[in-house]
């Protein structure tokens, strides 16, 4: 009956029989929403979906899309598999000798991650790959070791200080600051001919503060365990940058993809915190800084090279294999053709209450989408294809863009987001229970915590929302409980560690999920975008007063940016005066069809702005990057960047240090003040 009775509303809306037969105010279906959280359920959802390992290209992860497809349609969400045939890479054979002086004997290590008693995943432990990274390239290489801290720009200037040569070496690196892709490409720049990339027990094992035990006993990373994963430098899958691997599309060849600058150029291998502890007791020369030594219990840390030389080889195969993305749409009542974007991964519990919602009769003004992005870990392929594919519809008819990637560590709110959805996500969390403080909202335990609401950018390359935002620039976020796990991409990150140690009861995945479905309510239902770019302004002033001291005495002005960020203010307030006058206007005025397109043009101003921070020519030397705004650090995929163009640029022009370098900086100055001017022309929809 409710819901015969929403339908009819919108049929008759320009009658009297709304008074006496209109439908339940959406909120009242945003407070449901919230009572219709199922810890078990989302237990059971994540239990089956990693019972095995299903590696993108694999039958096992085939079946892993058509289970996501069946809850999907289960919940009464019409549902989709999207494919894509694109370039991934497998292990065939890889080894790692470490021979010392004589008359010591080499040591060549097993790389194997070992089962532990009572693992009730032992029968599908022989179906987890050999560890490695993914994309590497194959070879033999041997020479000494030298160890480089965690692999940074500024840890390679640290050795050069100390009179290290770095050329020729095997770099030893340890994860922990920037993205694994990185530490290849910073070695490879710094001459070594081969990298191997550990888990150092001070930072996933818990020696840092002197613990004694790890998983299953414990959070922390057993001797053995490895993180595996990409050390490809771009987005999507490499044989066709820029475009869909769809069909019969055109490819690069093997040669041109081995070429291509973000493809590593030298052998890289990951290994465990017991195999690099080894490594790093057979070391030599000067004994590293107080910042690069290990935890408790751990040698002295010293920088080689040598006197060991490491021997490593590794052989990958590259294959050409299906991948597919899970699709699901709940279609808009009123405004089917402006999408939300959700993406699904591990949230299962999100759709099941909004499939239960539509049986009590509600129904999306704007067209909800839900997304489960395949071979993420390879290079945010299945995102960056289904985005290249849909670019033009997403560019004119997306709204915003939610990400749920890893969505639980542990205790702890975080937020990244867009500016223009900081507000948005205060406020939700004002609405939703605390896990582990049930007094509470999550927003009074956030204001309290050490980083204050303090909400991140979203210009690190780690999770599905890069083609979103960096590349056709859609307002986005992401949320997460926790801040990373020691276990991360190893093949003890299961259900055994969330259920023991990362969300015990699971009362943390159904916060996440309220916390995502008031945010896509609002989004979805709201007559008006909820959108605050007076939130956006407040950040670029803040970004460019930082660069003051960069620039100073070199001949560069920032009055462009200033000035345009000044008129971006006065835009965003003059919207949001339009905006709260023709709330105030509701009523029998907000029936009639002229007022109708008045809220629609609004939004669309809303809406589209967020693209004008985009430059169709892209950063320089990174052209798939088009945000001039927010985009990865050039030297930490992970790392996010203000103004990255801008900051690319003062960075040569600090190594060159000439007239023209220090040109090259104004000039993406005026780029992006250019693009806040568009910005606010757009926020202000008058033609000049």
């Amino acid at each position: 009956m409710i819901k015969t009775a929403a339908i009819t509303f919108i049929a008759i809306a320009s009658s009297l029989s709304f008074l006496f037969f209109s439908p339940p105010p959406k909120s009242s279906y945003h407070n449901l929403f919230i009572s219709l959280s199922d810890n078990a359920s989302i237990s059971n959802h994540l239990y089956t979906l990693t019972r095995r390992p299903h590696v993108a290209g694999s039958q096992a992860n085939a079946e892993a899309a058509a289970y996501v497809l069946s809850t999907l349609t289960s919940s009464n969400i019409q549902s989709h598999i999207t494919s894509y045939e694109v370039l991934l890479t497998y292990p065939i054979s890889r080894s790692l000798t470490l021979t010392p002086p004589a008359p010591d004997p080499p040591t060549t290590f097993d790389l194997h991650q070992e089962i532990y008693e009572g693992d009730p995943y032992a029968d599908v432990a022989n179906q987890v790959l050999p560890t490695f990274h993914a994309y590497v390239k194959s070879g033999t290489v041997s020479g000494p070791v030298v160890y480089a801290n965690y692999g940074r720009v500024e840890d390679y200037v640290t050795l050069e200080k100390m009179g290290v040569n770095v050329s020729g070496s095997i770099v030893l690196a340890r994860y922990g600051e920037i993205y694994r892709g990185d530490i290849v490409e910073n070695a490879y720049d710094a001459g070594a001919v081969g990298v191997v990339i550990y888990t150092d027990r001070k930072d996933y094992g818990g020696g840092g503060g002197g613990a004694t035990k790890w998983f299953p006993d414990d959070k922390w990373m057993p001797p053995s365990g490895v993180q595996v994963g990409s050390v490809y430098g771009g987005a999507g899958d490499p044989t066709t940058p820029g475009w869909p691997s769809s069909g019969a599309c055109e490819r690069l060849s093997d040669h041109e993809v081995e070429n291509r600058e973000d493809v590593p150029q030298i052998p890289s291998l990951p290994v465990s915190w017991a195999d690099g502890d080894a490594i790093m007791r057979s070391m030599g020369g000067q004994v590293a800084n107080d910042d690069w030594q290990g935890g408790v219990d751990a040698p002295v840390y010293r920088v080689g090279p040598g006197p060991g030389i490491l021997q490593l080889s590794f052989t990958g195969k590259q294959v050409i294999s299906t991948i597919q993305n899970v699709i699901g749409v709940i279609e808009g009542a009123e405004e089917p053709d402006r999408y939300n974007f959700r993406l699904t991964k591990k949230k299962k519990n999100l759709t099941e209450r909004l499939g239960k919602l539509q049986k009590t009769g509600w129904k999306p003004r704007r067209t909800l989408v839900f997304c489960n992005w395949d071979a993420e870990e390879y290079g945010l392929i299945g995102s960056t294809e289904w985005v290249e594919e849909n670019r033009e519809m997403l560019a004119s008819r997306a709204i915003a863009y939610l990400n749920v990637d890893s969505a639980v560590y542990g205790a702890g709110f975080h937020a990244s987001a867009t500016p223009q959805l900081d507000e948005l996500i205060k406020q939700a969390s004002q609405q939703v229970q605390d896990p582990d403080n049930s007094s509470q909202s999550i927003y009074k335990s956030w204001i309290g915590s050490s980083n204050n609401t303090v909400i991140g950018r979203l210009g690190g390359g780690g999770s599905d929302y890069a083609a979103f935002v960096q590349h056709i620039g859609v307002p986005s976020a992401d949320i997460s409980f926790g801040n990373g796990y020691p276990v991360y991409h190893s093949m003890y990150d299961d259900f055994i560690w969330m259920k023991k140690f990362g969300d015990p009861m699971f009362q943390r995945h159904v916060a996440v999920a309220s916390m995502w479905g008031l945010v896509a309510l609002r989004l979805a239902d709201e007559e008006f975008l909820p959108f605050n770019y007076l939130s956006y302004a407040h950040e670029l002033q803040r970004s460019a007063e930082e660069l003051k001291d960069q620039v100073s005495d070199k001949g560069i002005t920032l009055i462009p940016l200033l000035k345009s960020i000044e008129e971006l203010k006065k835009a965003a307030s003059n919207i949001n005066n339009q905006r709260k006058e023709m709330e105030e206007k509701k009523g029998w005025a907000s029936m009639r069809k002229k007022d109708h397109w008045k809220v629609r043009e609004l939004n669309d101003r809303l809406m589209m702005a967020e693209r004008a921070f985009t430059d169709r020519d892209g950063l320089s030397g990174r052209p798939w990057y088009k945000h001039l705004i927010y985009a990865p650090s050039k030297h930490d995929d992970y790392g996010s960047t203000h103004f990255p163009g801008i900051a690319d640029a003062i960075e040569k022009a600090k190594s060159l240090n000439t007239a023209e370098s220090w040109h090259f900086v104004q000039h993406e100055l005026w780029r992006v003040s250019r693009a806040v001017t568009h910005a606010s022309l757009v926020l202000n929809g008058e033609l000049t």
